[in-house]
């Protein structure tokens, strides 16, 4: 199986089978979401784009961020830890983020595509292993300016290494995670925004036992656990 990395500066060129990885915050957040009991979650590539959704889908709530930071306006912000003890029950969200949902939006090529993390990362490996292909592209969506991306270049890694039937440890791969660009922000509770609570939840390895696929269903990005998808 030959493994490809790309950013999302070029997903847009991959095709076949897609992984677009996004550990800090994005699809960790997603499956603290399904966790809540949240139904789907729609990919919204802008605000307004996200704003319009919740006008289709009356009841729907927004989540997610610009720039690491809270949406005015928004239900949540992109924080895994605070939608602890929130019941989504059968709800639908909307997400719009500045990096994950950015690599779903571009990899429009792409015959299958998932939405992982650490927190998915086996499922997500069992998901392909079961299609077989020749080939799996990861996106590393955290390279974006002056952020290097290695926490998510690390689950990419680490993912590969399952793929190839290895068993690696885990930890020197989830020590990226927190001595990233964007791991560091998370570090002592500086900012508000970016509590330690969200690190320490995107290191939890395999917390969620399904892996995130996205399917495309009457024009839109519909990221739901694999089987639920009716």
């Amino acid at each position: 199986m030959e493994i490809h990395h790309v950013t999302l500066e070029e997903c847009h060129r991959a095709s076949g089978v897609v992984v677009v990885i996004d550990v800090l915050r994005a699809f960790t957040t997603a499956a603290f979401a399904f966790e809540a009991g949240a139904a789907q979650i729609l990919m919204a590539e802008t605000v307004s784009e996200a704003l319009e959704l919740s006008e289709r889908f009356p009841g729907a709530l927004l989540l997610g961020e610009v720039d690491g930071l809270p949406i005015p306006g928004f239900d949540f912000g992109n924080s895994p830890s605070r939608l602890a003890g929130v019941d989504l029950t059968g709800k639908t969200l909307i997400q719009r983020t500045s990096a994950g949902v950015q690599g779903v939006v571009r990899s429009r090529n792409a015959d299958h595509l998932f939405a992982a993390s650490f927190v998915t990362a086996q499922a997500t490996v069992e998901a392909l292993k079961r299609l077989l292909p020749p080939a799996v592209t990861f996106v590393i969506t955290g390279v974006l300016g002056e952020r290097d991306g290695d926490e998510d270049l690390a689950c990419a890694e680490y993912m590969a290494r399952l793929l190839a039937g290895d068993r690696p440890d885990p930890e020197p791969y989830l020590e990226r995670v927190a001595l990233s660009y964007s791991g560091r922000l998370f570090s002592g509770d500086v900012h508000s925004d970016f509590p330690a609570a969200d690190l320490a939840c995107a290191m939890q390895l395999d917390r969620f036992p399904r892996a995130l696929e996205v399917h495309r269903r009457d024009g839109l990005l519909v990221l739901t656990p694999q089987g639920s998808f009716g």
